[in-house]
């Protein structure tokens, strides 16, 4: 019954508070209008470059971590948002959890603008991953032996002021990244 009350409470606090905002509202003056947002970039070839720049800093900063130490997955934050972020956590927390240990780095081959528009910017990048291994705490590899040494994946990075952030990543099929 309290429960009830409190539920009923806040829906009636929230109607009066709607209401007054609507009758606040009726009698101020219609928004300043605001200024044109400015591209975040000057051309996509800029957007294109600047989304390399991050995942090529992302990509280093992933090669420096230890899965035994969950303080270096800390500087991947700065190049991640959102879904992105959370589901690499998540998968670095479960790799420290159960010991694994990595070797060897991943490094980039290409990265191909493939669009933009005023909230993100999706780029294709093909990795070379043939030196990267990953070993569970009993020495097995965690690797599938069906793993190719070359993968692509498609990038989307938000715009989020003067920067852009991982946000999210699908592997794809392209006969341009192979050995």
């Amino acid at each position: 019954m309290t429960i009830l009350r409190t539920k009923t409470g806040r829906v009636r606090m929230l109607a009066v508070l709607a209401v007054a905002g609507a009758m606040l509202s009726a009698c101020s003056p219609g928004p300043a209008p605001s200024p044109t947002p400015t591209a975040a970039f000057a051309s996509e070839d800029e957007a294109f470059a600047a989304a390399e720049e991050v995942y090529r800093a992302y990509n280093d900063a992933y090669n420096r971590v230890d899965f035994s130490d969950p303080s270096s997955f800390d500087p991947l934050d700065s190049f991640t948002t959102g879904t992105y972020q959370s589901s690499e956590r998540e998968g670095l927390s479960e790799l420290h959890a159960t010991g694994a240990v990595r070797s060897g780095q991943a490094s980039i081959v290409w990265v191909h603008g493939v669009d933009m528009d005023n909230s993100t910017v999706t780029v294709r990048v093909c990795k070379d991953l043939s030196d990267v291994e990953v070993l569970d705490a009993g020495g097995r590899s965690l690797v599938s032996p069906d793993r190719p040494d070359f993968s692509a994946v498609e990038l989307t990075l938000e715009i989020a002021g003067s920067e852009l952030l991982l946000a999210e990543s699908q592997a794809v099929e392209d006969e341009a990244c192979v050995s």
